[in-house]
């Protein structure tokens, strides 16, 4: 972890937000493709447990976005 934290605070922001955005890609459109013939709720089921490691970076992006990088609300949502 120490080699992130070496990296600028603004750019942690940015690539933590990037994956963050890759996850919720694959949790709201991945499973149309990937769970065409699945029940629904394994569908959501599915896409809900990637939304959550979407979470786990989306959050930490946020706050070190806007409490140590300075970025706004605003900024960050355009990021995103």
């Amino acid at each position: 972890m120490s080699a992130f934290q070496s990296i600028p605070l603004s750019l942690q922001t940015v690539l933590l937000l990037f994956g963050s955005n890759v996850f919720m890609t694959f949790a709201w459109y991945g499973h149309l493709k990937n769970l065409a013939t699945a029940p629904w709720c394994v569908a959501a089921l599915v896409s809900w447990g990637i939304a959550l490691f979407e979470y786990g970076l989306q959050v930490p992006a946020n706050r070190i976005g806007f409490q140590q990088a300075g970025f706004t609300v605003g900024q960050l949502k355009i990021m995103q």
